[in-house]
């Protein structure tokens, strides 16, 4: 009959020995764990929304920003392009004053 110390010199029986030893702890360590850790996940997670709504706040203020340049650009634009067409008028009006000779 094999000896208690026998069994753990084969490798095997000591690898399965420290697996299920292992996972007792495992089992018996998690709720502690959970206790121990969770006010530490609490904070990281209401810090991270926190960080969201204030990406979000500064997210909107850029696009709000984005939103006024783009207005002012297409009034410009619209300003050149009636400074433009009087121009363009006042050519043509010229031009068909003025006698070209032949």
């Amino acid at each position: 009959m094999p000896n208690f110390q026998d069994i753990f010199k084969n490798d095997v029986a000591r690898g399965a020995a420290l697996g299920i030893g292992a996972a007792l702890v495992a089992v018996a360590a998690i709720p502690a764990i959970v206790a121990a850790t969770r006010p530490l996940v609490r904070v990281a997670l209401k810090s991270s929304l926190l960080l969201l709504e204030k990406g979000r706040e500064v997210m909107a203020e850029a696009g709000e920003h984005f939103e006024d340049i783009v207005a002012e650009v297409k009034a410009e634009l619209a300003t050149e392009r009636e400074s433009f067409v009087e121009t363009v008028d006042d050519a043509a009006q010229d031009d068909t004053n003025t006698e070209i000779p032949l």
